[in-house]
């Protein structure tokens, strides 16, 4: 299952919340009697949107069943996820969060450089965050930087310009 979004945290009187999305189409994924499933407590449950609509750039919904602020602030943390299977087809070049994360970054000679533990931003800004032996190093999702990227492979080769890599490391 993919992430689509997290419930941040309850929004009114009435069991509504905000949710920050994981997702480049909010209107679609939580619009009024779309289906979504969290993981509480170790078990996976269907919840259904009862209402929707956006504030400030983040959907604002309400899921059957929650009809008070205290049932909403139980659920704050949770993420929301669908099967792979639902998720829209996206254009040549564009990937899915999911897709990368726990990609395999290489140069073009083969050497290792890391794995993808996050991709954040947005499209347009993207860039992967990739765990490597001297720490954290920030890689912008760019062509001319990412040559190649093979999600089925688990494999992302890069052609960093000079210097990018020691600039981009974070010491942890």
């Amino acid at each position: 299952m993919a992430v689509v979004g997290q419930i941040a945290r309850p929004h009114g009187i009435r069991g509504q919340v905000i949710v920050n999305p994981e997702t480049d189409f909010p209107e679609d994924r939580f619009a009024t009697g779309s289906a979504l499933y969290v993981n509480r407590d170790g078990r996976v449950e269907l919840v259904r949107v009862s209402s929707f609509r956006m504030q400030q750039g983040r959907p604002v919904i309400g899921l059957a069943g929650v009809e008070d602020v205290d049932t909403a602030r139980e659920l704050a943390g949770l993420e929301f996820r669908v099967p792979c299977s639902a998720l829209a087809d996206l254009p040549p070049g564009a990937f899915y969060r999911h897709e990368l994360v726990g990609a395999v970054v290489e140069l073009k000679d083969g050497t290792r450089v890391g794995t993808v533990s996050d991709v954040q931003g947005e499209a347009g800004s993207s860039r992967l965050v990739v765990q490597g032996e001297f720490g954290e190093v920030l890689i912008p999702l760019a062509e001319e930087i990412c040559t190649s990227i093979e999600p089925a492979a688990g494999r992302v080769v890069i052609a960093p310009p000079e210097g990018l890599l020691d600039l981009n490391v974070r010491r942890q």
